[in-house]
């Protein structure tokens, strides 16, 4: 598959990702290691948090959903592009046995003013559990080359 420069994007461009589904024993042992707070480490200390049970960490929502707009979008971009911000919103949450996907919209892009040979584009990500509920939306901008100009 070739390489995706700047000037092949197009805004409303959506990318679709496939599913995973976030095990129990995954989702404790990311809790264990990353986020320890009593709603991710077991039904046990769920039971009195603010959701009555067992939930992922949005910061592991957060990890599978880049994985996964990598995997369906950002692998292609040449050189890989670069992330110069993101804004997460957790919408809803996580449990185990849902499965995630996620679809990856580009809802603007511009040239850089002060690299010619690169542009940003916003990236709208948008993650999906198996219901069709969205659980959390990323939008981030991404610094992506243009192609050589002859």
């Amino acid at each position: 598959m070739d390489d995706l420069y700047f000037d092949d994007f197009h805004l409303g461009q959506t990318f679709t990702s496939r599913a995973v589904t976030i095990t129990r024993e995954r989702l404790i042992a990311f809790a264990e290691e990353f986020d320890p707070q009593p709603a991710h480490l077991g039904e046990a200390q769920a039971a009195s948090s603010q959701f009555g049970e067992l939930v992922a960490s949005g910061w592991q929502t957060g990890s599978l959903t880049m994985r996964l707009q990598y995997e369906s979008a950002f692998s292609r971009i040449a050189g890989g592009g670069m992330g110069t911000r993101v804004e997460l919103n957790w919408l809803r949450p996580v449990r185990p046995g849902d499965s995630l996907h996620v679809t990856v919209e580009v809802t603007e892009m511009r040239p850089s003013k002060s690299r010619p040979d690169r542009g940003l584009i916003t990236f709208l990500t948008t993650t999906i559990n198996q219901d069709g509920e969205k659980v959390q939306t990323m939008l981030g901008v991404v610094i992506t080359p243009r192609r050589v100009q002859a």
